[in-house]
Formats: structure tokens, sequence, C-alpha cells
């Protein structure tokens, strides 16, 4: 995957939201009226478009990683986002008995509940969520060696370069996260992951050792857990007037 262009594509949108914003947010800027004993005010809502931070940090300074993830969530309703996430993962495994090379895309669907209940014109989240991801991916076996309890022979290693393509695997995520407005319609946001691996291609003789979205698998176990931080912008599409009693 070409990760420049699809970063040039990334901030190309982003650019491109800023135009959107002064046509989209016209009636959504948030207003604030005191009536009796009661706050009137705009509540946005639309489409939040974010990038994994930490996969584009984890590129730059380990060579055998390179990933990259797009994540979008649409507010449905006051607390309910219907949430996605679309991402290219490759991964070499280097060992010191076997050098192993993943490679493939994934995506996960599902939703996030806030469980935040925010300030007058706020829009910050704490939220809870769950994914049902899907990844295919290719492994390419490079070399391994030969294990041996006897030190007199020198290593025996065997360059291989075999090839397992059209695996797949699917997943139950759950996640949970918090998500704050910096600036404007700006977001940073962080979570963690917990996943329990539901199917996964056979390789005849061979492990899946890594599988894009899901990472690092072990032996003997389905479980996997993750996280991330991350940048988004909120692209309005609406308002819903909100509101909020005053104490007296």
């Amino acid at each position: 995957m070409n990760l420049k262009l699809t970063y040039t594509y990334f901030i190309s949108s982003i650019l491109l939201c800023f135009g959107m914003q002064s046509f989209a947010q016209e009636d959504s800027i948030d207003e604030y009226e005191q009536i009796s004993d009661s706050i009137f005010f705009k509540d946005k809502y639309g489409l939040n478009i974010g990038l994994d931070l930490s996969r584009i940090g984890q590129s730059s300074w380990d060579s055998d990683y390179q990933g990259l993830e797009i994540s979008a969530d649409y507010r449905y309703s006051e607390n309910l986002y219907i949430a996605a996430e679309l991402g290219n993962e490759t991964s070499t495994f280097n060992e010191q008995n076997i050098i192993n090379e993943t490679d493939g895309s994934y995506i996960k669907l599902g939703v996030n509940y806030n469980v935040y209940d925010n300030w007058i014109g706020m829009q910050n989240l704490i939220y809870v969520g769950i994914r049902y991801g899907f990844a295919s991916y290719s492994q390419n076996l490079q070399s391994y060696r030969i294990y041996t309890t006897d030190d007199y022979f020198p290593s025996d290693i065997r360059d291989v370069d075999v090839s397992f393509s059209n695996l797949t695997a699917s997943w139950i995520e759950l996640q949970a996260g918090l998500r704050v407005n910096i600036f404007d319609n700006f977001y940073l946001g962080a979570h963690v992951q917990l996943k329990n691996m539901v199917s996964v291609s056979e390789i005849n003789n061979f492990d899946n050792l890594y599988v894009p979205g899901f990472r690092r698998t072990f032996d003997n176990s389905n479980i996997g857990a993750g996280w991330g931080y991350s940048i988004s912008y909120l692209i309005p599409i609406y308002s819903k007037t909100k509101t909020q009693a005053v104490d007296n």
C-alpha cells in the first residue's frame, strides 16, 4: 500500500472539510440562550473522520512494521455512534528461529456508546464499544532455523521464501476510550481493545503469527489486546436544539 499517497489523500480530505464547514455548520455553531431557568444550545451531529497516530508512529521507528488506519463514526443519536475502522498492515516477525512477513488489510464495524455527560456545548466522549473485525492477508515465510540442542555444528538456517495467500480471519472486539475536543472541530482520542478470535484460516505445518487488525497471535489462545491514539475532525451535518436546566 502506498502510504504516502494515502497520507496525501487524508490531508486533502481534511482541507476539504474546512470548505464544507462554512456551509454545513451555518446553523450548527454553538448558540446559547437563557430563558427562565433553562439554557438552549445547538448540539452538533455529523461524521467524525480520524487517523490512528500510533500506527504512523510505529511505522516511523520500527523497520519491521508499516501500517495505516483510518476511522470514522457517525452520531446516530445523543449517545450512540455507528463506527468503523479500515486499515492495512505489513509486519515482519523477525526472531532468532524464524523470519516471516504478514501483509493484508482489515475492516472493523460496530458501535460506540458515550457514557459521559457533557457540559453545555461540549462534545467530548468517554465511550465503550463493540466491533466485528475481518481481515484478508497473506504470509511469507522467508527463513527458519532447524531446532537442535547440539551446539557442535553451525546453525542450520533454511531460506525457503514460501507464501501462503488468500488467508482470512474474523474476531469480536471490545473497546473503551475517550475523545477530547482540542479546538474548533478537531479531536484527540485514545482507546484500548480486548479481542477474541472467532475464525482464522489454517496453514499446514505453520501458524498465523500475525493477523492485520488483530495483530500478534499466541499459541493456545484466542485472546488479543491492543491500544491506539488518534486525531480526528468532525464534519457537522446538522444540529439539534438541546435544553439544559439551570440550577438556581
